[in-house]
């Protein structure tokens, strides 16, 4: 019996009741690895002492605040943190308390910063197909995972949604990376022009896509294009690095790599590493400026903003990513985790794709290697695979919908930071057993279907 509304209302979950390092323990006794740090949120593994600490020592002084009224210590630091590490031109944190409530206040600073410019006939967002931005109804509307948003779509603003930078599936044989990138660059910029370009706030998109579709890097040069796209229109480029964000990569921001510099960026998951919700939008100087000069205040707030627990644990986590050499560390078990995967799963008949970069990577599972056609989506290949490998003993993230938000399934990755690579070997093996036991069980329901 519960009285919780849990994801699932038919079958209540295991009980979890401790977690060390790279492992959580449940009521029975049974032990699992955090291959997936949940959502991509435990950047640093259960049990850090050094964040426990830092929390402890902020409910002794003050637990919480309200934004109205004060800022607090541990805030400024944080932020002065934030904005030391932030890409060029970012002056000032927004901290909230996860990654939809940084998409939602990423939207509407957008649009008030051209309302204070005198530009408010400028009212529409272009997103990505296979997306994801976060379940408020804002954020819902300009993303583009289609079964989330199904059931709400009437109360959804109208959003344009262009192609995904998805070379496996979208990108055909003999195009090269420069004549992918062009098209995708002539589409976005399409979009604008049809929409009107003084109506456009801004392009959205995660900088490397998250559980949507399962770890989508961009080929080089792809955000340069879109960038360049945006600021020919004056167009806002805001980036959703919820997901992908705060090393999870290999460096703190996933645009780092991408030689691109965002108007607005959100993070969250591995700002806190789970440890507290906290979240937060980084803005660029123009558009602070712009509000400070006008109305003098960003038309938007939450209870939790700012909250000082949260805020001393996010510090505390990224204290230690910095003092433990954890980006490095993550760029280089990173590079040995794609060797492992592709060790284990490259020549798997099953299995499509391998894509990803640091600690965050996606399968991608396939019937057919050569066609590329998908298990049938009735057979809820993902959710099996992610039963059985719970039942082996590791916490994976496989979704359903990876194609077209209908068809296609993939596993996300995304360990914590301090996995090691012994620990990445036995991620591997207990996947490839979880696959190779669903694949048995449903390769003669899947020969059933196409009978």
């Amino acid at each position: 019996m519960t009285h919780i509304i849990h994801r699932s209302l038919r079958v209540k979950p295991a009980s979890a009741v401790s977690g060390k390092g790279i492992w959580i323990q449940d009521s029975q006794g049974r032990s699992y690895i955090d291959a997936s740090g949940g959502a991509a949120v435990t950047s640093l593994g259960h049990g850090q002492p050094d964040v426990l600490a830092a929390m402890h020592a902020q409910i002794d002084k003050l637990a919480y605040a309200h934004t109205s009224f004060f800022t607090t210590p541990v805030a400024e630091e944080l932020a002065d943190e934030l904005i030391r590490t932030a890409p060029e031109g970012i002056s000032h944190v927004y901290l909230v308390s996860g990654g939809s409530e940084a998409m939602e206040a990423a939207l509407k600073m957008a649009r008030q910063y051209f309302v204070e410019i005198g530009q408010s006939q400028r009212s529409h967002f272009i997103a990505r197909r296979q997306s994801y931005h976060g379940n408020t109804l804002g954020v819902l509307a300009v993303g583009g995972n289609e079964w989330r948003r199904a059931p709400f779509a009437p109360l959804l603003v109208p959003a344009t949604h262009v192609s995904p930078c998805y070379p496996y599936r979208e990108q055909p044989a003999g195009e090269t990376d420069e004549q992918y990138v062009a098209r995708l660059a002539h589409e976005l910029e399409a979009a604008i022009l049809a929409q009107g370009a003084d109506r456009i706030i801004a392009f959205v998109a995660e900088t490397i896509g998250g559980a949507t579709a399962g770890v989508l890097t961009p080929v080089p040069g792809y955000f340069k294009a879109m960038r360049a796209v945006c600021d020919k229109y004056g167009v806002l480029l805001i980036l959703d690095e919820v997901m992908c964000g705060m090393g999870r990569s290999g460096t703190l921001y996933a645009s780092e790599q991408e030689g691109v510099t965002p108007d607005l960026v959100a993070i969250a998951k591995g700002l806190g590493g789970g440890y507290q919700p906290i979240g937060a939008l980084l803005a660029q100087k123009k558009i602070v400026d712009a509000m400070s000069a006008g109305s003098g205040f960003f038309q938007h707030g939450h209870t939790y903003l700012g909250h000082p627990v949260a805020c001393a644990a996010a510090l505390a986590v990224q204290t230690v990513i910095k003092r433990d050499g954890l980006l490095a560390q993550v760029q280089h078990n990173g590079l040995a985790f794609e060797n492992i995967l592709k060790e284990h799963f490259k020549d798997h008949p099953y299995v499509g794709d391998i894509r990803g970069r640091g600690f965050f990577w996606g399968i991608e599972l396939v019937l057919d290697r050569e066609s590329k056609v998908p298990f049938d989506p009735t057979l809820q290949l993902h959710a099996r695979i992610k039963k059985t490998a719970l039942s082996n003993g590791l916490l994976s993230y496989p979704m359903g919908g990876t194609v077209d938000g209908r068809k296609g399934d993939h596993i996300l990755l995304a360990p914590p930071y301090i996995t090691t690579q012994n620990e990445l070997h036995e991620i591997a093996a207990r996947l490839r057993t979880a696959i190779d036991q669903v694949i048995a069980e449903v390769q003669p329901l899947e020969a059933a279907v196409h009978g």
